[in-house]
């Protein structure tokens, strides 16, 4: 019989899963579920070490007899640190030895209760990864609990074999033997060949069991090192943001998150996929990452060349270290089978993402912009564009945006700071015309990027000003009283054109429809003006709100059935 304790039952599943089969285990209270639970199992091979410092050179030993990793499991408190010198020996001489520990509620850290002391990251640099397992009460902590045991397991073999410590905070009570099986766990491995048995045996096995496919292409930066066909794939569907600027691009689905939204439930089980794989950074839309998490049955690949496994569903389970060009090579040497199923999905996301409507909006933020990207795209010659986080970035969103100008945005961690200052010193550097768009929250909070003297007259800022942070009035759920919109939403009354001409901008202002088509063909001139310019669009914020509203509300009542 097994512990109750859900996270020492998914640690003990995932052990068992990835291999490890030696245990050492010294002796304690707070370890008892850990131990009960271990002994219980009959994949493990325990052994009973009553000194800890010793107890965990003993694991060393196992470790480099089989040259597979080894465990070694101790109670909370001074116990733990009896094992930071076989840890070191460990780190230095590359050896898979893992480390379990039981610990009391972080609660009582510190609170003269027995044997506690702060037990996480104790091992400091000396351990490739360290982990503090959430107690689970929920279905967030079991993911959260299951992803974190998949990463400190992948991480003892990972490129360097080395130490690897997994916390266990253990409530009381902890006497609780009541469960008769392991829980079922979900795996996650990690590929770096795809001539390996393994591998080849997953992309078969996958494939065939998923003739519904999607690729999703993060934010990437241009890159050459992708050599694809330029025929379409008609073994799977591609999806990309405008925050893509890798290949496949001129042919990858855009717009999905407007369509998410007009999209009925009955629409997105129809185009729901078996697979994802995914690449690059981070996906903008909120709602594409919503409804692939919904999906129960979803598998999840992600290609990454580090050999990171984010779980961006929740569905991982397996990674590929390698790069993009490494993996859609070799599928377009080894093609995945078609079937009528993945002849079906394809030919439906193809075929009706395009009757999405194009948006039309009067004068608005969303009108600079969209003015913006369509005399952007009519074009010739090389252009990057620079969106800000928030509103910016979403909005552009809307439209699909030619593949051969560039785009790029601070989505690393998605703050609004330096979205001007990485802008200004990219162009620094470019030699192309490098668009610029920018709400008033993101502009006045970085305005000393204009504050220096490596501005060029590439340079061209479509500042939008609507007063405050329009985006905030959008939260789902949100309802302040009009003082307390003030606070989130910074309402401002500030102006660039003082400081615009300061820096030596031609400064450009609209108010209405009729400037802003006049000033958007200044800003975006073609000539030898030697001066960087900016165009600031005054617009009201209640109005923005109100035609994204109509537009989104138009989407629904248009019905777009598949």
């Amino acid at each position: 019989m097994y512990t109750d304790k859900k996270n020492v039952l998914q640690l003990t599943a995932l052990l068992r899963a990835h291999g490890i089969r030696r245990i050492v285990i010294a002796p304690g209270s707070r370890n008892i579920p850990l131990t009960q639970t271990f002994t219980a199992c009959a994949d493990f091979e325990c052994y009973s070490v009553t000194d800890e410092r010793s107890a965990g050179f003993f694991a060393l030993g196992l470790a480099l007899e089989s040259g597979e990793p080894a465990a070694v499991c101790c109670t909370s408190g001074s116990a733990l640190l009896n094992l930071h010198p076989a840890v070191a020996e460990a780190y230095y001489q590359q050896v898979p030895l893992l480390v379990i520990s039981a610990d009391r509620p972080a609660a009582w850290i510190g609170q003269m209760d027995g044997q506690t002391l702060p037990q996480p990251g104790v091992f400091g640099t000396l351990a490739r990864r360290s982990v503090n397992l959430p107690e689970v009460r929920s279905d967030e902590d079991a993911w959260f609990c299951n992803r974190l045991i998949n990463e400190a397991l992948l991480e003892l073999t990972h490129r360097v074999k080395g130490p690897v410590h997994i916390n266990v905070p253990i409530s009381e009570p902890f006497f609780d033997f009541s469960v008769r099986e392991l829980p079922e766990e979900r795996i996650i491995r990690r590929y770096d060949s795809l001539d390996d048995a393994a591998a080849s045996r997953l992309l078969a096995e996958t494939f065939d069991a998923c003739p519904r496919r999607l690729v999703i292409c993060g934010q990437h930066a241009p890159e050459k090192d992708i050599l694809l066909s330029d025929d379409f794939p008609e073994d799977m569907i591609y999806l990309c943001e405008n925050l893509y600027n890798g290949p496949r691009k001129s042919y990858a689905l855009q717009r999905t998150d407007a369509w998410l939204y007009a999209a009925t439930p009955e629409d997105k089980e129809a185009l729901a996929p078996q697979l994802v794989i995914t690449y690059g950074g981070h996906i903008v839309s909120k709602r594409l990452k919503q409804w692939l998490r919904r999906i129960p049955s979803l598998v999840h690949w992600h290609i990454s060349p580090d050999g990171d496994t984010p779980d961006l569903f929740g569905r991982l389970t397996a990674v590929f270290e390698m790069s993009p060009a490494t993996f859609f090579n070799h599928l377009e040497q080894c093609p995945p089978p078609i079937t009528s199923d993945t002849t079906d999905f394809v030919l439906n996301w193809t075929g009706k993402l395009f009757t999405l409507p194009t948006p039309e909006f009067e004068y608005s933020s969303m009108q600079a912009i969209q003015e913006l990207l369509e005399t952007l795209c009519l074009k010739s010659g090389n252009v990057t564009l620079h969106l800000a986080n928030s509103s910016a970035v979403r909005y552009a969103e809307l439209w699909a945006i030619n593949p051969h100008i560039k785009v790029f945005c601070n989505r690393g961690v998605n703050g609004i700071e330096g979205s001007l200052s990485t802008a200004i010193g990219y162009a620094a550097a470019s030699q192309e015309i490098n668009c610029i768009v920018i709400g008033d929250l993101s502009f006045f909070y970085d305005m000393n990027a204009l504050w220096n003297g490596h501005i060029r007259p590439n340079v061209r800022i479509l500042l939008l000003n609507n007063s405050g942070g329009e985006i905030f009035h959008s939260l789902p759920g949100l309802n302040l009283p009009p003082r307390g919109h003030d606070f989130v939403t910074a309402v401002h009354t500030t102006k660039a054109e003082g400081w615009a001409k300061e820096r030596g901008f031609d400064y450009l202002a609209a108010h209405d429809e009729s400037s802003l088509h006049e000033t958007m063909k200044q800003l975006l001139a073609t000539d030898d003006n030697p001066r960087p310019r900016l165009l600031e669009v005054f617009t009201d914020k209640d109005e923005d709100i109100r035609q994204l509203k109509a537009y989104y509300h138009s989407l629904k009542n248009k019905s777009i059935t598949f």
